[in-house]
C-alpha cells in the first residue's frame, strides 16, 4: 500500500484499535436495536403493541444524547481518552449482560431498559470518538481519518441490521439465547481491542465537570457557535442526520410499495445508500489530495439534491407489481435507475460528511475538542426527532407519498445548502477553487506532509509564474494560508471574491501605495502572531521569462520583525500553463498547452528566521531545478 494512501493507517496501532473499537460499537447498537424487532415478531405479540415497541426504542436510545452530551463532553475532556474508551466498552459489557437476561427471559422492560442504557454509553463514547483523531493523525490525514470511520461505521450499521435481524429467523426457537450471546460476545471483543489502543493524553486534564446538564448543554452549543465556520460546519452534519433520517425512515415502505418488492427489498435499498456514503467517503482523500477541502461540501450537497430529484422522477408512483425479490426488482425495467440514485445519494452524502467532520476537527482547539463534538451530538440527536416527527407528519396529516417527501427533501436540501454557502462564502470559495485546479492541472507533491508544519505560525516563500498559483498552493497545503499577493492580482474580477472570502492579504509596492503596504506588514504579523501559514512570493511580480527573479527584502523585514521558521516551496510546470505571462493577455486566456498538464510542488526543510533574501531565493531555485 502506498504509503500516502489511508488504507496505510489500518495497519497502525495509532488508529486501527480505535477503528475497531468504534466500528464493533455501531455493530453491536444496531445488532441489539434488530434482534428486539426480531423478539417481537418471535414472540407474536400485536400489530399495535409492535408498533408502541418500534417507536419506543429509538427515543430510549435517543433521550441521553439530549440529557448526557455535555457531561460526556466533558468527561472525555477531561480523562485520558484511551482510558474512557476502556472505561466505556466495560459499561458496555455490563449493558449487554442485562440485555442478555432480558432476551432470555423474553422481558421487554429489561431489554428497553438496557436500550436506554446503551444510549448512555453511545453518548459517553460519542465525544471520543471524533476528538481522538487529531491527536493521532497529522493534518494532512484528517480527511482520510475521517472517511474511513464514516465508512466503517455506515457498513457496520448495515451489517448490524442485516445481521440482527436475521438472528430469530436463522437460530429459530434458539433465537433468545443466540441473541443474548452475539451482543455479550460482540461487547467483549470491543472491550479487548480498546486496551491496544495507544494512550492519548486528555484535551483539559484540569477541567471541573459541571454535573448540571442544562446549563452545560448550553454552554457547550455556545463554545461550538464561536467560530463561524465550526458553527456551520456542526449546522452541516446535523442537516447530513436530517436528511439521512427522513431517507432511510422512509425505505422500508418505500421498498415495498413502490419498487414492489418484498420486506426485505428494504435491506437492498439501505444497502445501496450504505455502500455509496462508505465509498464516497474513502474517496474523500483522493479529491482532496489529503487536505481538508471543504470544496467538495457544495459538491456533495448539490450532488445529494439531484439524485433525490431523479430518485423522485425514477418511480413518483406505486409499483405495477408486488413481491419482488432482489434479484427480481433488479430485472424489472427501471431498476437500474433506482440503484444508481440510492448509490448516488450515499456517495455524495459521503462528500458532504466528511469534510465537515475534518473542518471541525482542524479549527477546534484540542481543549475543547470533546465539548465541542458533546454539542455536535445534542444538536444531532434535536435534528434526528425533528426528521422523523416530520417525516411522518408530512405522510399522515398532509398525506404525502414518498416520492413526494423525497422531493421536498431535495429542495430542501439545495435551499439549506444555499443557505449555509451564502452565510460563510468559504465553502463555494474552496468549491470553485477546487474545481479550476482540479479541472486545469494534476498535481505531484513532493515534500509537503514533511516539512509544512502541522501546527504554529510558519513563513512559506515560493517562486511566482501564474495567476493561480495562490489556488494551487492552497489546494495542496493541508492548513489553511494567508497568502500576501500583489494588489493587482487579488482585484482580478471572480478572482477576488475568492481571495478575499481566503482572507489573502493585498500588498503594493512603497512608491504605489505605502499606506497598503504598511497595513499589509502589520496583517502578516498579526496573521504569524496568532499561529497561522503565511505565504508570500519574495519576487514581487509574476516572472516574465520563467526564470525565478531576485528575492526582494520585504521577506526580511517580516522575519525580524516575527521570527518564525521559513518553508521554501516551488512551483515546476507552471510557465507552460494557463495564465502565466509566457503569452499576451488574450492568449492567456486559451486552454492550457497539455490538458491537465502535470503540475509539481515541492517543499524544502524549514530555514531559521535569520536566513537572508537571497539564500531563501537559493534554496527555492534549487527545489524547482531547471523545469520552470
Amino acid at each position: 500500500m502506498p504509503r500516502h494512501s489511508q488504507f496505510a493507517l489500518l495497519k497502525q496501532r495509532r488508529f486501527l484499535p480505535f477503528f475497531a473499537v468504534q466500528c464493533l460499537g455501531a455493530l453491536n447498537d444496531n445488532v441489539y436495536r434488530q434482534a428486539i424487532i426480531g423478539l417481537l415478531f418471535f414472540l407474536g405479540v400485536s400489530d399495535a403493541e409492535r408498533t408502541l415497541y418500534t417507536n419506543l426504542a429509538p427515543a430510549l436510545f435517543i433521550l441521553p444524547y439530549f440529557l448526557f452530551s455535555s457531561i460526556a463532553g466533558q468527561i472525555a475532556e477531561k480523562l485520558e481518552k484511551q482510558r474512557l474508551i476502556v472505561i466505556t466498552t466495560a459499561m458496555e459489557i455490563a449493558i449487554m449482560t442485562l440485555a442478555a437476561v432480558g432476551f432470555l427471559s423474553q422481558n421487554m422492560t429489561i431489554l428497553l431498559i438496557a436500550l436506554f442504557s446503551t444510549g448512555v454509553q453511545s453518548t459517553l463514547f460519542g465525544p471520543v470518538k471524533y476528538s481522538i483523531l487529531p491527536s493521532v493523525l497529522r493534518p494532512e490525514e484528517l480527511t482520510g481519518g475521517n472517511g474511513l470511520v464514516e465508512m466503517g461505521t455506515s457498513i457496520s450499521i448495515l451489517v448490524g441490521m442485516i445481521f440482527g435481524g436475521l438472528i430469530f429467523q436463522l437460530a429459530g426457537s434458539h433465537g433468545p439465547v443466540t441473541a443474548a450471546a452475539a451482543v455479550i460476545v460482540l461487547a467483549v471483543a470491543g472491550n479487548t481491542i480498546a486496551r491496544l489502543v495507544p494512550r492519548v493524553d486528555a484535551g483539559a486534564p484540569e477541567l471541573k465537570i459541571n454535573w448540571n446538564p442544562l446549563p452545560e448543554s448550553l454552554a457547550v452549543l455556545r463554545m461550538a457557535r464561536k467560530q463561524t465556520s465550526v458553527r456551520n460546519a456542526i449546522l452541516g452534519v446535523s442537516w447530513f442526520w436530517f436528511v439521512g433520517t427522513i431517507l432511510t425512515a422512509q425505505l422500508p415502505s418505500y421498498a415495498v410499495t413502490n419498487l414492489g418488492g418484498e420486506p426485505t427489498l428494504y435491506i437492498f435499498a439501505l444497502a445501496l445508500f450504505s455502500v455509496g456514503t462508505g465509498v464516497g467517503s474513502l474517496l474523500c482523500e483522493k479529491l482532496s489530495a489529503r487536505t481538508v477541502e471543504i470544496g467538495l461540501v457544495p459538491l456533495g450537497a448539490f450532488g445529494m439534491t439531484a439524485f433525490l430529484l431523479d430518485l423522485y422522477f425514477a418511480r413518483a408512483g406505486e409499483a405495477s407489481a408486488q413481491g419482488l425479490s432482489v434479484t427480481e426488482f433488479v430485472h424489472q425495467a427501471g431498476s437500474v435507475r433506482i440503484i444508481i440514485d440510492l448509490l448516488g445519494i450515499g456517495l455524495f452524502a459521503g462528500f458532504f460528511v466528511v469534510p465537515l467532520f475534518a473542518l471541525i476537527q482542524s479549527r477546534t482547539p484540542k481543549s475543547q475538542m470533546s465539548r465541542v463534538f458533546a454539542a455536535l451530538n445534542i444538536q444531532n440527536s434535536g435534528f434526528i426527532v425533528a426528521a422523523a416527527v416530520l417525516g411522518l407528519l408530512a405522510q399522515r396529516l398532509l398525506g404525502w407519498t414518498i416520492p413526494q417527501v423525497f422531493l421536498a427533501l431535495a429542495i430542501a436540501n439545495a435551499l439549506v445548502a444555499i443557505w449555509i454557502f451564502t452565510i460563510v462564502p468559504e465553502f463555494l470559495m474552496r468549491f470553485l477553487s477546487w474545481v479550476m485546479v482540479r479541472a486545469l492541472y494534476r498535481l505531484r507533491l513532493h515534500g509537503i506532509e514533511d516539512n509544512v508544519p502541522d501546527e504554529g505560525p510558519a513563513l512559506i516563500v515560493c517562486n511566482h509564474v501564474s495567476y493561480m498559483d495562490a489556488l494551487i498552493l492552497s489546494a495542496t497545503i493541508p492548513r489553511p494560508v494567508r497568502f500576501v499577493m500583489y494588489y493587482r492580482i487579488f482585484n482580478i474580477p471572480v478572482m477576488r471574491w475568492i481571495f478575499r472570502t481566503a482572507r489573502a492579504i493585498p500588498i503594493a509596492g512603497a512608491r504605489e501605495d505605502p499606506a497598503l503596504m504598511r497595513a499589509a506588514f502589520e496583517a502578516v504579523d498579526r496573521a504569524l502572531a496568532e499561529g497561522e501559514l503565511v505565504c508570500i512570493f519574495p519576487e514581487g511580480a509574476l516572472t516574465r521569462d520563467g526564470t525565478i527573479g531576485a528575492f526582494k527584502s520585504g521577506v526580511e523585514k517580516i522575519l525580524a520583525r516575527r521570527p518564525v521558521p521559513v518553508v521554501p516551496m516551488a512551483l515546476k510546470g507552471m510557465w507552460s500553463s494557463m495564465w502565466s505571462r509566457r503569452d499576451s493577455r488574450l492568449g492567456r486566456m486559451r486552454v492550457p498547452r497539455r490538458f491537465r498538464a502535470h503540475i509539481e510542488v515541492l517543499a524544502g526543510a524549514p530555514m531559521p528566521a535569520d536566513s537572508s533574501a537571497a539564500q531563501l531565493e537559493a534554496r527555492v531555485r534549487a527545489l524547482r531545478g531547471e523545469a520552470a
